[in-house]
């Protein structure tokens, strides 16, 4: 088997995490090959031409099987641009609905909480993609005056609701997670979209009786995420609440060095990237961490099926975090290509 896998190494140190994250590919591949497409994307070529994601480039990314993205941002490009017309233009072109966050606390990593331990922080975000507060539907009203009016609406359907909600019973329900399922929302004040979620999770609860319900308001999740993170399994939750929390989780899982995420289409072509973003003041320096985009080459693996290779590179991250003296850029105690090579070693033992 061939999986055609489209690369999008991007801005700053993205190109550097993304060598990474293909060595260790290459390292664990047995039984399938790939096939790596090259896309221009991201600050220089927007810079260079003017264009960020024409629309037939983001057709021959549909045809991939999956995408793997080191990152996009650059101080010369105008905050919007790109995060609007890359990343949520590849995100709702190719109906990306479902932003998988796992928050995993590996060996020897050490957080802002030394009390957690690895038992402590295992949970899985499964944050709602495609509608929300992230649809753009809104406008302004005489802008530019002292009586503006800037509305942000957010746009939550019974389709998009039912399958997010769907989806994650159906992770709690897996023999990976505990079978138990918590709603982040805020429905005391979010009266209408939060009634939705919370109708959905009771009706859909009756499918999966086996796995237990709760519901938490945010800012007591944002609580609970320092407190006593062992009480989560399984989050669902809408876009907004979902990208707030998951920034948390990745703190308490070690940083943003280490955490992983995926844009999942279950039906479709997923993607997957590191969430700390481009660090261009680390760009070419070898000291930024590269395990979040091996994190995130883990879940592609998964995704496609590759079950084996992906196990191998938990193995490999888990070998890397024990040696390593510290998740953060530059105090590593190795350099970024010596932590993707940590990684081949245990990947590969």
């Amino acid at each position: 088997m061939t999986h055609r896998i489209g690369v999008i190494r991007g801005d700053g140190t993205g190109p550097e995490v993304v060598g990474e994250g293909l060595k260790v590919l290459e390292a664990v591949r047995d039984g399938f090959d790939v096939e790596l497409v090259d896309f221009d994307l991201g600050a220089d070529r927007y810079l260079r031409t003017g264009d960020v994601l024409p629309d037939e480039e983001l057709e021959d990314l549909g045809s991939c099987d999956a995408i793997f993205l080191g990152a996009v941002g650059d101080p010369r490009v105008r905050p919007g641009i790109l995060e609007r017309d890359l990343l949520l233009k590849i995100r709702f072109g190719l109906d990306q609905w479902v932003n998988l966050r796992p928050v995993v606390r590996y060996p020897g990593v050490q957080t802002l909480l030394p009390s957690h331990t690895e038992e402590d922080v295992d949970l899985v975000v499964v944050r709602e993609n495609s509608e929300g507060l992230y649809t753009g539907a809104g406008g302004f009203h005489r802008k530019g005056t002292r009586h503006e009016v800037a509305i942000q609406e957010s746009i939550n359907t019974r389709h998009g609701v039912e399958r997010i909600v769907r989806y994650a019973f159906e992770l709690a329900a897996s023999a990976s997670r505990r079978r138990k399922l918590t709603l982040v929302h805020k429905t005391n004040v979010l009266t209408f979209a939060g009634d939705l979620y919370q109708r959905v999770v009771d009706e859909l609860g009756s499918e999966f009786p086996g796995v237990e319900t709760d519901y938490v308001h945010v800012d007591a999740a944002c609580i609970y995420f320092l407190d006593s993170p062992s009480r989560f399994d399984v989050i669902v939750t809408d876009n907004m609440f979902g990208d707030i929390i998951t920034d948390l989780g990745a703190m308490i899982q070690g940083g943003m060095g280490i955490a992983a995420g995926g844009n999942i289409n279950p039906d479709g072509v997923s993607m997957f990237e590191p969430i700390g973003g481009t660090a261009p003041s680390e760009t070419g320096k070898g000291t930024i961490n590269p395990l979040a985009a091996i994190g995130a080459m883990e879940m592609l693996l998964r995704q496609l099926g590759e079950t084996a290779a992906a196990e191998r590179v938990d193995r490999g991250i888990r070998l890397a975090t024990g040696r390593m003296k510290s998740m953060r850029a530059g105090e590593m105690g190795f350099t970024t290509t010596e932590v993707g090579d940590l990684v081949v070693e245990g990947a590969t033992a």
